[in-house]
């Protein structure tokens, strides 16, 4: 039996909120998970090179693939049964203050990589190998000059100007796996890659890249019984030159010395990174591959200077840190922004930041994790890793985000009559999609001058009452684990989604995600939170052309997804060495009329018959 809290009703809504937002018992230094060491593996080595064959979709059974965490249902699914029920009254909804909506579109930008670059990239024996992908998951590095981006599974380095230094590479090519799927008789299928992610470490000039792997039966294309989480490091700060390839077994059944959890084989979904002066980063959720089922976290430290050599040969893992609420999930590890110092405290220290809710409800606690004694991942390691409960803001499940109408071109194929010969589905008459927002869990952190920044979609309302997601963030402060400030962006009718925090080492601090909704069609913009700047505004660097238009938010072409298309599971955002930042995130960069659709399913090559997305990178000087 579930035990159930019982409130003591207070004289006023007003003095519940205030005991709901101001309680917090902090479970302060309590050392959490099982540690182990692991072997790393080395990969080879690898160069970003290549082009791009600009060819039409190929329209078969091997086109479309959804990129979430592999079954988003399922993998939500058995988080949520790993959790106690909502801390507080669903009633609660955060209603915050909405904020203007500012045209800055005078601001830097340009477009970054588009479904129709992700899907016809790739030469030789990776021409024509790309699936149809949604959502684009994305990173972005920025230093020594370049911009690196990564979204799904490609990547692509540019100058700083936005000129591209080659055109979008396969993740697949780029660390040595075999392509996603040869379009031959019968087809063949390759590596299954996901959820790029990518970090510049100024102090030594180095690019890092992670993405997770899953074999995969090449005739059937189903997940395979191994899968490793996998990381490259530029020998150089120019990342068009060579880089170091490792991995690390993530399939955690006890075979290859990986140690016996349940469930498996698994894989490290979504891997996230982080780093300090001597350590790089990694953490994953672990999922069963074949069965239902969550494993919690996985936290991962390397010798940034082992991998940076080429000379690393193991990785202490932390398994499964606990909370009273459950199995953490998604710890978010911090960067430093250039120009400013990693934590020294305690012989070098790496914070984290996590959600607690992932139920449905609503919580008002966040989690400050730290890794202690870093400063031995140089010689021989010696870590532990601690948890405070942080009282926080109220935040909680994100709503379905509506979307302005506009030209939806491929719904219109999907009701007309030439869908059986053109997508092989009857033909159907389909609405505009509405667009998923996902969850609240903890998106990119940072650490800066002992305090730690972090942000997630949360659940808001507006005065009238009309429910919408916006942004909640916090400023925590590492020694004492208790909230410095916090705030909300929202705006009036409209949403925010998938923030990511940067600063640098001024103090300032921004924060860019998607505007979209109703008014809006997906857009990019930002906020100020911190530092010489006027906060309290929605700045749009680039306004959406028109409506999300992919397959996933149409049954015919994806019943998995319900009809509620896919966005960016994360955007990016980083301050380079000037202090000025850099934030990258979906947008809906064209659109594109039925009858131009009908003569050019490419639209002049600013999408594919099945998807639209588009990403825009802005630079905001500081």
């Amino acid at each position: 039996m579930k035990k159930q809290r019982v409130l003591v009703v207070l004289t006023s809504l007003s003095l519940l909120v205030s005991a709901f937002a101001t309680s917090a018992v902090l479970a302060k230094s309590t050392t959490v998970g099982v540690k182990s060491v692991q072997k790393v593996q080395h990969l080879g080595t690898t160069r970003i090179s290549g082009g791009q064959k600009i060819t039409g979709p190929n329209q078969n059974a091997g086109e479309v693939r959804p990129e979430p965490e592999l079954e988003a249902a399922l993998d939500s699914q058995s988080i949520k049964a790993a959790h106690s029920t909502s801390r507080v009254p669903s009633n609660m909804a955060p209603r915050p203050a909405v904020f203007p909506v500012v045209d800055a579109t005078g601001t830097t930008h340009f477009d970054g990589i588009s479904h129709f670059v992700q899907r016809t990239a790739g030469t030789g024996s990776y021409t024509n190998t790309q699936f149809s992908l949604e959502p684009p998951d994305q990173g972005l590095c920025v230093g020594n000059g370049f911009v690196v981006e990564t979204v799904n599974t490609v990547i692509r380095v540019r100058t700083n100007g936005g000129a591209t230094a080659g055109a979008a590479m396969p993740l697949n090519d780029f660390f040595n796996l075999a392509p996603e799927i040869i379009r031959a008789n019968p087809l063949v299928f390759g590596d299954f890659s996901s959820d790029p992610k990518c970090y510049y470490d100024a102090p030594t000039g180095r690019f890092f890249v992670s993405v997770l792997q899953i074999d995969t039966d090449s005739a059937s294309g189903d997940f395979g019984d191994h899968a490793k989480t996998l990381i490259a490091v530029s020998k150089t700060s120019d990342p068009t030159g060579d880089w170091w390839l490792f991995g690390v077994d993530a399939t955690d059944d006890g075979t290859n010395g990986t140690p016996s959890h349940p469930g498996c084989p698994c894989y490290g979904d979504q891997p996230l990174i982080g780093a300090d002066a001597t350590g790089f980063y990694v953490t994953t959720n672990e999922f069963p591959i074949h069965n239902a089922g969550f494993n919690g976290a996985m936290v991962y430290a390397f010798s940034k200077a082992g991998l940076e050599a080429g000379t690393l040969g193991t990785v202490t893992s932390f398994h499964q840190p606990t909370l009273a609420e459950g199995q953490a999930y998604s710890l978010q590890p911090t960067t430093t922004p250039q120009g400013a110092s990693s934590a020294s405290a305690n012989g070098g220290t790496e914070y984290f930041l996590s959600a607690l809710e992932f139920t449905g409800g609503l919580d008002n606690r966040i989690a400050l994790w730290s890794m202690t004694n870093t400063s031995s991942l140089s010689s021989t390691p010696s870590l532990n890793m601690q948890v405070s409960i942080v009282g926080s803001e109220i935040y909680g499940a994100p709503a379905t985000m509506l979307q302005r109408s506009g030209s939806t071109p491929l719904a219109a194929l999907i009701k007309s009559k030439l869908a059986p010969a053109a997508l092989g589905v009857k033909s159907t008459a389909v609405p505009i999609a509405p667009i998923n927002s996902n969850d609240d869990r903890m998106n990119q952190a940072i650490y800066l001058n002992g305090h730690v920044w972090g942000a997630l979609n949360t659940r808001v309302k507006s005065p009238t009452g009309a429910v919408r997601t916006g942004i909640a963030w916090f400023n925590v402060s590492a020694a004492s684990a208790t909230m410095s400030s916090q705030g909300y962006v929202a705006v009036q009718n409209d949403n925010v989604v998938f923030p990511s925090v940067a600063a640098n080492a001024a103090g300032d601090v921004l924060v860019g995600y998607t505007l979209l909704g109703l008014d809006y069609y997906p857009s990019a913009a930002f906020t100020w939170l911190a530092g010489g700047h006027a906060t309290g505004s929605v700045r749009a660097v680039k306004w959406g052309n028109g409506p999300q238009d992919g397959f996933t938010g149409y049954i015919p072409e994806d019943p998995i997804d319900g009809g509620v298309a896919r966005w960016g599971d994360y955007s990016a955002a980083v301050a380079d060495a000037s202090g000025d930042f850099w934030f990258a995130t979906e947008t809906i960069n064209q659109s594109c009329s039925f009858s131009t659709f009908l003569s050019d399913t490419t639209c002049g090559g600013t999408r594919t018959i099945f998807a639209n997305w588009g990403t825009t990178i802005g630079k905001v000087a500081h």
